[in-house]
Order: C-alpha cells, then structure tokens, then sequence
C-alpha cells in the first residue's frame, strides 16, 4: 500500500499533524466509514470496540439522565477523535456519542490504536494531548451551561458547529438545540431570533447560516475562546477566514 502523503492526506487534524512514518504505521489500520446522522458511535458502559476519527461532520456526546433527557457536554468533529476511554487506557464511558451532523470518519478497532500506540510515543503523546483538549472543552461546557445566558451559549454552540462544518450552512432544529444546551424550546427561540434579528445567522426550515462570524463571536460568552485557544495550541492554525478567532 502507497503510504505517503500525496496518496492519503487525511482532513482529520489529529491524523494530518502525525509525522511521516506514525502515519504511514497507523495507514493499514484505518478504514473509511460514513457516519450518518443520529448513527450511535458508541453507548454508555458498553464496551467500545472501534475509535472514530472524523473526517466531516460532528458527533455529540450527550450525558443522558434517568428520565430519558440528554444534554450534549462536548462536540468532536474532524479536529479529534471518539473513543477517548480507549486512550486513557480505558474500555467504558458514561456518555453516548451521537452523529448529529452526517459525514465520513476513518475507524479503527480499539485493540490495534492501543497496540499503535504502545509502539508510537508519538502518536501516544498526540492523542493525549487531544484528550486534555477536549476535557477542557467538557469542563468549560458545564460552566457555561450553568453561569451563561442562553443566547451567548447558543452563540458559542453554533461557532463551535461552523468550526466543524464544510461551509457556512448546516441542518439545526429548535428542539435539536434545545436538548443540546439543556432548555427550554422557547428559549432557544428567543436566542435564534436575538441572533438572527442582529444579522449574524439566517434561520429557516431547519437549517441555519452563519452571515456574520464576527459578530456571532461578539455575541458569545468568553467559554468558546478558551475553548478555542487550547485547540490552537494543538494544531498549527488554518488558512481560513474561520480559523483566526478575533476576540
């Protein structure tokens, strides 16, 4: 199999930061997969058998309560990886990751990524680092969910999906948002027209756009840029308009 860059030039950041050769190891263990949207990537104390790095799309972890209600307490997309347990040298995890936005990711099992990276400090240390990343993502959710008002975490929530998205549109609903940033429905209404009555997103049938990213990160808390920074500490800066954060 050709492993060189020219041939396999991964969209995944964790897996394009690799050097050379972790990469070129890593190759004959990744298969392309789709993740389509409400796909179950994997369920709480259940045993995870495949780690997913996405290439497109999102997939939500949701910490689900005994009443059958669900909050998202992280987002991965194709800056990280699910299956986090499975680095931390664990098999379980007491959340659920749900594809809500459809891609593609590449998968591998968790029995050859362990074994990778028992042999590769460097792919090890790389994926470590991500899982700092994201606990300070999960741990900055929680605070946010708790201090903030609606509109500047529903702001902070659709940077954090257009970071992850192909373009500037992507499909949201209120009650998705609702269960995502644990309110009421009404309140998320109130927020969206907030943000789309200052011209910063354009929302209908289920679909929203951002118009104005600047204004959208005026209009969030100071949770997303902490966010934000750390994942920028990780990885070498895009060249895109999306990629230099202004506050």
């Amino acid at each position: 199999m050709d492993t060189s860059r020219s041939s396999f030039s991964p969209r995944n950041r964790l897996l394009a930061a690799l050097p050379f050769d972790s990469l070129a190891r890593l190759r004959p263990m990744l298969e392309e997969v789709e993740m389509p949207i409400r796909r179950v990537l994997h369920e709480p104390e259940v045993p995870i058998s495949t780690v997913y790095f996405p290439e497109s799309g999102w997939a939500s972890m949701l910490a689900t309560m005994e009443d059958g209600d669900a909050t998202e307490v992280g987002l991965v997309g194709f800056e990280g990886v699910v299956g986090l347990p499975v680095i931390l040298a664990d098999e379980f995890d007491d959340l659920e990751a749900v594809v809500q936005a459809a891609g593609t990711a590449f998968a591998v099992s968790a029995v050859a990524l362990r074994q990778a990276m028992d042999e590769d400090p460097i792919l090890r240390d790389l994926l470590l680092r991500y899982a700092l990343v994201h606990h300070g993502q999960v741990a900055r959710t929680a605070a946010c969910n708790g201090r903030h008002q609606t509109e500047q975490r529903l702001a902070r929530w659709l940077l954090m999906a257009h970071d992850r998205s192909e373009g500037d549109g992507f499909p949201m609903t209120h009650e998705f948002l609702a269960m995502m940033l644990g309110v009421r429905r009404a309140g998320v209404t109130v927020a969206a027209g907030a943000l789309q009555r200052a011209q910063f997103i354009r929302y209908e049938r289920g679909h929203v756009e951002v118009m104005d990213r600047p204004g959208l990160e005026s209009a969030a808390c100071e949770c997303y840029g902490v966010a934000r920074r750390a994942s920028d500490r990780l990885f070498k800066p895009e060249r895109s308009a999306r990629a230099v954060y202004r506050r």
